[in-house]
């Protein structure tokens, strides 16, 4: 899988981790359940393979493997899914307009945490990620293309959105 790519599939399970408070043991769990153990026998294995995009500190080098690379396409289905009524709560226009800014605002503050803990903040990327003008418009497209993946062909679509990316 291209770099971009696997940038927009750690991204996308980053903003799971920041919705659900247990992302990261969700992410083992499903692993197990959905039969990606080959792939991912382990957590230290899931964490080597998102520390193949390069935006992270502690980045590795080469490219994702077919399997590994439809093994997270899967998780993040999964786990899209998981959290959906909270991506419907954040985009939904029937709910209170100060609701929806705080719901925001919250998602806004456990990303950015996330993003400054993990990520390598020099680069111009996470810089952008991290502002809050230029990435309000970044992450909104996060929890869009999250809430594209949940449901069925929600593998297919994001799938097909990551090959667009790459042109």
């Amino acid at each position: 899988m291209p770099r971009r790519g696997l940038e927009r599939l750690d991204l996308l399970l980053l903003a799971i981790e920041a919705l659900d408070l247990h992302g990261s043991e969700a992410m083992v769990w499903c692993c197990d359940q959905l039969g990606l153990s080959e792939q991912f026998p382990d957590r230290v294995s899931l964490w080597r393979s998102r520390c193949r995009n390069p935006l992270r500190v502690a980045s590795r080098r080469g490219q994702l493997g077919t399997d590994e690379a439809q093994a997270l396409i899967t998780l993040v289905c999964t786990l899209a899914q998981r959290v959906y009524p909270l991506l419907r709560q954040l985009v939904s226009s029937r709910e209170p307009a100060e609701l929806t800014a705080q719901r925001w605002t919250l998602f806004r503050e456990r990303f950015s945490d996330l993003v400054r803990e993990r990520f390598n903040v020099r680069r111009g990327a996470v810089r952008q990620l991290l502002d809050d003008s230029e990435g309000e418009g970044l992450r909104r497209a996060i929890v869009e293309s999250l809430l594209l993946s949940a449901g069925p062909g929600g593998a297919a679509r994001l799938e097909a959105s990551l090959r667009d990316a790459q042109r």
